[in-house]
């Protein structure tokens, strides 16, 4: 494995950072302590320039090249998840009930590795943009940072990011062109029926018996409406109904999600939910709204840039390591709104064999950091060389 030497020369130090923000981990948007730790970094780099609070507590650096060019985005998320550490490691959150139990305290460290060896070298021409974004597990911090300028004043052409992945040799780099993670929209369903004796239900409208036809009734769009070839999920996960045994309740809600990689496809799901909920209700006697929330976009990769990004992670890791045709999955990731700023390529890095994502027992493998730095930097250098 060919990590640049200088970035192998700051593990100690990358280690330090890593194991520092584990200990402070600060949720969704509020991550106000790991920016100030950020931007305390890129000051001791001698980053031209770092601007704050954009997207609520995002930072930006910009170091500039040794001459005249585009500006490529780096990006890493900080924010930590709302659950219990269960590792007993010596850095173990020290903030009861929140863990980075995802990998962004290694995603923030490997970028802050990136900006040093490139505030340090600038083998490069024009501009890097390193962005240290918000909120990522549910906020949507990468919709506040666009909304917020990040692509207009900053003027970024093309942006790439990466993202820790169990189960992976440690420093592997696995990716595809095109759909790469999906969509992610919620839903709640009301129901309204009239309520009544649980031994007179024949006097009621039962919302409980809509509930459990129209929970059915939606799997129908998965089978029947939906292009096999293409893919979809919709997830009934909460059924609420009731507060006794022997009562007919007045109203029930359902919820769930729908994962696509297709617009088209989540229209079509949206107007055949809108349809069976409305009929499904009105058939058995009562009325139903379906509340709709469309979450995330799909992460779609750009061909070329992510043929590039597995050409530069080669040159690091080693062809053999890079795995340019990983399955997409119907997770999501709000890099999907970057993606549709810009042209660019969403990544995973390995992390061994370790306990999966948002498991109280995951931690970043600290000796993916400079790996997933040399990465980053090489991309800088190799889509912005300096004029020969």
């Amino acid at each position: 494995m060919a990590v640049i030497n200088r970035i192998a020369e700051y593990f100690d130090e990358m280690k330090g950072w890593r194991r520092h923000i584990h200990a402070h981990p600060e949720l969704d948007m509020e991550c106000h302590g790991t920016a100030a730790f950020v931007v305390e970094r890129l000051r001791e780099f001698g980053v031209d320039e770092i601007h704050e609070k954009i997207g609520v507590s995002g930072v930006v650096g910009i170091i500039n090249g040794r001459g005249d060019g585009p500006t490529i985005g780096l990006r890493a998320d900080m924010d930590a998840l709302p659950m219990p550490e269960e590792t007993g490691l010596e850095y173990a959150s020290t903030v009861e009930g929140v863990m980075h139990a995802c990998g962004h305290d290694g995603h923030t460290t490997m970028l802050l590795g990136a900006a040093k060896y490139l505030a340090e070298t600038r083998n490069f021409s024009g501009r890097v943009a390193l962005i240290f974004q918000p909120g990522e597990e549910g906020s949507g911090g990468g919709r506040y940072m666009v909304e917020d300028g990040l692509f207009t004043r900053f003027g970024i052409s093309q942006v790439y990011g990466q993202h820790s992945l169990p189960n992976s040799p440690v420093g592997n780099i696995e990716t595809c062109p095109g759909p790469l993670l999906a969509s992610a929209d919620d839903f709640e369903i009301h129901i309204t029926g009239s309520g009544g004796h649980a031994a007179s239900a024949h006097e009621t409208i039962d919302p409980v018996m809509i509930a459990v036809n129209m929970a059915s009734a939606l799997q129908s769009i998965v089978t029947r409406n939906v292009d096999p070839i293409k893919t979809v999920v919709l997830s009934i996960t909460q059924i609420h109904s009731g507060t006794t045994h022997n009562v007919v309740p007045e109203t029930a809600m359902l919820g769930g999600t729908v994962r696509t990689f297709d617009k088209d496809v989540k229209d079509l799901v949206v107007e055949r939910m809108t349809a069976i909920v409305e009929q499904t209700a009105a058939m058995m006697g009562g009325s139903a709204r379906l509340d709709y929330h469309h979450g995330y976009p799909a992460t779609i990769n750009d061909a070329a840039e992510t043929t590039f990004a597995c050409d530069v992670a080669a040159e690091i890791v080693g062809e053999d390591r890079v795995v340019r045709d990983m399955p997409p999955t119907m997770g999501a990731e709000d890099f999907s709104y970057m993606l549709e700023q810009s042209r660019g390529s969403y990544f995973y890095i390995g992390n061994g064999d370790t306990a999966y994502l948002h498991h109280t027992k995951y931690d970043f493998d600290d000796e993916a950091s400079p790996v997933g730095a040399s990465v980053f930097a090489r991309i800088v250098e190799r889509a912005q060389p300096l004029a020969e």
